[in-house]
């Protein structure tokens, strides 16, 4: 037998509160008892029906489990994987504090309200580099999210599509039964800047597959510096680099793939819009099993505590006689 609640100081103090009242009942009673001179011997009947009342709600209180019994658990989760811009038009603080650190507070949200779901970090920029492997590990994700920034990439400008065709083939080379293309979703997070050559080709791969993809602008259309050192960036001809958000590319990706669009700039956040939309997609069924579980029985000595007390109500017992 196991116990669903451990014995603790709650269950103490219920069993001195009953024994220093009770105890108290008894002695008034046995008292008067012998000033009148009448049988004490007849309270002991209703003191061990109240004790096996007692003792019977207490056991109930801490939840019996015992008796085994098969239950099926099943896991069921969707594969998501995020592509991150990082390269130097991501320091812009047209968002403010800037573009990335907003990023990073934002796939915070979204690590946490998937978290029965394996998420994967991709970072780039010209490159693309794999950050964090698919995982349940939120604290994992978390802490790689948490050491992102733009040093980590080559500052030689975007190119969507290496992150992409990476998180196509991390999605497509998971071992285990995942067969349910439409429970594998890409998240490609930037300001829409691509200066590659593959997207293209690799968008096209991405509806084939059923994949979706959800694409997330950051930026303004207005712009801003870039900061670079103590100052701000700037062209070979010493003229201050303004980048802007550029979401037409990114509204094109989504809408090839069957995904969606979502922005964020100085006064709309799509985060929400995004997390509700992607929990809207069925999962997948990775894995059934049966295991053996124990039932919290509490019931049973719940009731065989009601009706003492209910033969306790109807058995009047004297003990003192006039």
């Amino acid at each position: 037998m196991v116990w669903f609640r451990e014995w603790g100081w709650t269950q103490v103090i219920f069993v001195i509160a009953f024994c220093i009242l009770y105890g108290a009942f008894v002695y008034r009673i046995f008292r008067i008892s012998r000033i009148l001179n009448t049988p004490f011997y007849t309270l002991i009947f209703k003191l061990i029906l109240r004790t096996a009342f007692f003792a019977l709600l207490l056991i109930s209180f801490l939840g019996p489990s015992f008796g085994d019994s098969k239950k099926e658990i099943k896991s069921i989760g969707k594969d998501i994987m995020i592509c991150v811009d990082l390269s130097k038009s991501m320091d812009a603080f047209d968002i403010q504090p800037t573009r990335l650190e907003k990023v990073k507070y934002e796939m915070k949200r979204i690590v946490e309200a998937f978290s029965s779901d394996r998420l994967g970090i991709i970072i780039f920029s010209s490159e693309a580099f794999m950050q964090c492997p698919l995982t349940y590990d939120q604290n994992a994700l978390n802490l790689f999210i948490e050491t992102m920034n733009s040093g980590l990439v080559p500052s030689s400008g975007t190119d969507f599509g290496p992150p992409l065709r990476m998180a196509l083939s991390k999605l497509e080379d998971q071992e285990g039964p995942s067969t349910q293309q439409k429970s594998k979703v890409i998240i490609l997070i930037s300001d829409g800047e691509d200066f590659g050559e593959q997207t293209t080709e690799i968008d096209k791969e991405i509806e084939d597959k059923g994949i979706k993809l959800f694409t997330l602008g950051v930026g303004t259309e207005k712009g801003s510096q870039i900061m670079s050192g103590r100052g701000y960036k700037t062209d070979s001809r010493g003229n201050a680099v303004i980048t802007k958000l550029n979401s037409s590319e990114l509204k094109s990706l989504a809408s090839k793939t069957d995904g969606q669009y979502f922005e964020i700039n100085e006064s709309r956040n799509d985060v929400s819009r995004l997390i509700n939309t992607i929990g809207k997609i069925e999962g997948e069924l990775r894995d059934a099993r049966m295991v053996d579980v124990s039932a919290n029985r509490y019931y049973f000595f719940l009731l065989a505590g009601l009706a003492l007390l209910i033969l306790d109500l109807l058995i009047d017992v004297k003990t003192v006689t006039i």
